[in-house]
């Protein structure tokens, strides 16, 4: 039956003679799957309208990952890339850019609003069981990760929580909605949901070979995102204590109740005391496998299809890779900012006694230096045209080999819950998990004794990790290849920059002259400042990087200095002038960040 659905999935039926509402709804375009009655109370119907929404996310799968990063500081477009996209690396955004489409993500939302509005969510089973409820908010979930994503890009948007499925309802005026309000909005609207469906999901089986879990977006998870956005324009430490127990929840449930899933222990590493510079270890296959198991890596992906003759087929490995589809010309490579960043990192090798210790080199090839997490992903290399015979320099990026489109990992989880608990007043906490990981015996020896107040000590107790379930992995494991039974969590800087515990480089400034609360606010500057490395080393290239930036600067005195210095240094800071020539916006002024369309949506 879901192969026959998901056949079926585009017959949906437009909304004729729509000229309004910001031309969001035209007559051309598709928006809302119908059922014959409107009411969605079958199995069949249901189905087919989560589905069909779930296939309307693929029209902004690949603008979600490229508004993310072209226009961050990690990557250059080279001169094979298209127009639209270098217009969007220069910010330079036009109407007719491809890649400036509201309608995508209104069409997605209408869809949205026609489910939940239609969606009988009282109907139950002969065992007294809620039949929809699933369904329900995982179609709420995705109409609030919807609407972020379009707050996030436009700035102020116009807001529709009720289906528009007439030209009458089409011209009404609605009003738009800012970064905050939307957060707030959602905020308020998944939180009935997720105590007791924030870990349950529509069980539609295996769809094109992929695990339908795949394709949700956990409530808990986008109820995290939410508070983190509004509590970094805020300032609330309250709002990030609600981030990071959002995030929290996630993880103490994801594999059931009080279960775990930790951080993991992939790391990229030189053999302790080999002394051998050409050829670094690594632990545990690769991050981004697209399992379910307890372990997995990938939480959410929008699936493509596997040929371009489908539709939806995405454009992302051509972008970043070179291939024979592309004349072997990649049009997205790391930028010098990356680079830099990478072999900038101090890289602690670990003597073979475990008790030793010594630095790798500062001046090895092939992007071996510092951090090596961009070594293991990318690489560069030379192929002749076949007809020409013209040497073609290439570049591969391992990130991207999937026709899915992957939104959501463990580390990213990870790296967001430190970042939310150093907002929430525990820079400890976070650094922590930077370094060697977090369990309740890290949190009891490094964090509790210095909470100022009961009430911070009662809140960091709450967030368990108990170490017969988050063992930490140690430094003699790394010295020996030889890994305890249950060590399954690692500090995320040792994934690329050695061990991070010894290393004497990455330490929280710890000054005995000042208080703990004089010590606080320096070191939660300091943690941010890591954690927005750690951001671009774990994640680079994701689609991640511009908000990161964002979301980072709305924490600095003057977000908009923060976030220009940061992407006008995408190619050094000797050639700031040449990007700021290249960019045809101020991004001093805020308003410049975000997308505009026709005059109807934007700042």
């Amino acid at each position: 039956m879901i192969t026959k659905i998901y056949k079926f999935i585009f017959a949906t039926c437009a909304i004729c003679g729509i000229a309004s509402c910001s031309d969001f709804f035209d007559q051309q375009s598709e928006h809302v799957v119908f059922t014959e009655n409107n009411k969605l109370d079958n199995p069949t119907d249901t189905i087919y309208s989560v589905i069909g929404i779930l296939n309307k996310l693929q029209s902004i799968a690949d603008r979600t990952i490229l508004l993310g990063e072209v226009r961050g500081d990690l990557v250059e477009i080279t001169n094979a890339a298209n127009s639209d996209l270098r217009d969007m690396a220069n910010f330079n955004i036009g109407n007719d850019n491809r890649y400036n489409q509201p309608r995508d993500y209104y069409a997605i939302i209408n869809n949205c609003n026609y489910f939940i509005a239609n969606v009988d969510t009282a109907m139950k089973n002969n065992r007294n069981e809620y039949v929809f409820m699933r369904e329900y908010a995982a179609v709420k979930a995705i109409r609030a990760w919807t609407y972020l994503q379009l707050v996030l890009n436009y700035g102020s948007v116009p807001f529709i929580t009720e289906p528009i499925l007439t030209k009458t309802d089409a011209e009404n005026d609605y009003q738009r909605r800012d970064l905050q309000s939307v957060c707030e909005y959602f905020i308020n609207d998944l939180e009935p949901l997720a105590e007791r469906w924030g870990n349950e999901y529509p069980e539609y089986g295996t769809i094109r070979s992929n695990a339908s879990r795949l394709f949700y977006f956990p409530l808990n998870i986008v109820l995290g995102d939410l508070n983190l956005w509004l509590a970094s324009k805020t300032g609330s430490q309250e709002t990030y204590r609600k981030a990071a127990m959002r995030y929290y929840k996630y993880i103490n449930e994801r594999n059931g109740t009080n279960s775990a899933y930790p951080i993991g222990m992939t790391y990229y590493t030189w053999t302790p005391g080999s002394g051998d510079w050409n050829r670094p270890g690594r632990n545990e296959g690769g991050n981004l496998t697209e399992g379910t198991g307890t372990n997995a890596e990938i939480i959410t992906m929008i699936a493509g299809d596997s040929i371009p003759a489908e539709g939806h087929y995405s454009e992302l490995r051509n972008l970043f890779n070179s291939q024979q589809d592309n004349d072997y010309r990649a049009s997205i490579v790391p930028s010098l900012y990356m680079f830099d960043l990478s072999s900038s990192q101090v890289h602690c090798c670990v003597g073979s006694n475990g008790t030793t210790f010594y630095y790798a080199p500062k001046d090895l090839p092939d992007f071996m230096s510092g951090d090596l997490r961009l070594y293991q992903y990318y690489s560069e290399g030379t192929t002749t045209d076949r007809l020409s015979g013209e040497r073609i320099e290439t570049s591969y990026n391992d990130k991207y080999t999937s026709q899915n489109v992957h939104i959501y990992r463990r580390q990213m989880l990870y790296l967001r819950l430190a970042e939310a608990l150093n907002g929430a007043g525990f820079p400890r906490a976070a650094f922590q998990m930077l370094s060697q990981g977090l369990n309740n015996d890290v949190i009891k020896n490094t964090v509790l004794p210095y909470c100022s107040t009961s009430n911070d000590s009662t809140w960091i107790n709450s967030l368990s990790f108990p170490r017969e379930r988050y063992g930490i992995f140690t430094v003699d494991e790394l010295a020996t290849g030889r890994t305890e039974e249950g060590h399954n969590t690692i500090g995320i800087h040792t994934h690329g920059s050695g061990w991070t515990p010894m290393n004497e480089y990455y330490q929280l400034p710890d000054d005995s002259l000042l208080t703990e609360e004089q010590k606080k606010p320096i070191q939660t500057a300091f943690v941010d400042s890591l954690l927005l490395n750690e951001c671009a080393l774990e994640l680079a290239f994701e689609g991640t990087r511009f908000y990161d930036i964002m979301r980072f600067a709305y924490r600095q005195p003057s977000p908009g200095d923060f976030l220009a210095r940061q992407i006008y240094s995408r190619r050094g800071k000797e050639n700031i002038g040449i990007i700021r020539s290249e960019i045809k916006k101020d991004l001093t002024d805020e308003r410049n960040w975000y997308l505009q369309w026709n005059g109807q949506i934007g700042m």
